[in-house]
């Protein structure tokens, strides 16, 4: 599926209620979640002591961490969407989000994107994205949830 370019707000209109795309996977390495247990201070050893993981672990191996997955939702965000003609663009916020499954390390992920709604506030465009972070190969969902979106158009 080819990028989908919004270039105005009637341009994101055209999208409500339908599938904005799937970007590609992307696999989440060890060495990505010690990273991220670096910079959040979070060394649960369910994530970062491979060794203890595999023997403790109900997985048997280490799990990448929920807020990294979330994390990773801008970068396979721009490879669905490419909204242009902005002053900027502000994350909102989050609603019913919901962790369905942990990503092993070494799994890969993939955004799944829909444009649920959209209302313009007084020139801004307030666009609600339902999202799914799928596992390859796996049936149940990484994470779900609506990422909501402020887009301030250049006039």
């Amino acid at each position: 599926m080819d990028k989908v370019v919004i270039n105005s707000y009637e341009d994101f209109e055209k999208w409500v209620g339908k599938q904005l795309g799937v970007s590609d996977y992307l696999e989440v390495p060890q060495e990505r979640i010690n990273l991220f247990a670096d910079a959040t201070l979070d060394h649960q050893w369910i994530h970062v002591d491979t060794e203890r993981a595999k023997t403790d672990s109900p997985y048997h191996s280490t799990i990448v961490h929920g807020y990294l997955t979330l994390s990773l939702l801008p970068h396979l965000w721009n490879q669905i969407i490419e909204v242009n003609n902005l002053k900027m663009m502000i994350n909102y916020g989050m609603d019913k989000m919901k962790f369905g499954q942990a990503v092993l390390s070494g799994q890969s992920i993939r955004l799944v994107a829909y444009l649920q709604s959209l209302q313009n506030l007084r020139g801004v465009a307030k666009a609600e994205i339902k999202f799914a972070i799928e596992i390859k190969d796996q049936p149940k969902k990484a994470l779900e949830g609506v990422a909501i979106f402020l887009y301030y158009f250049n006039n």
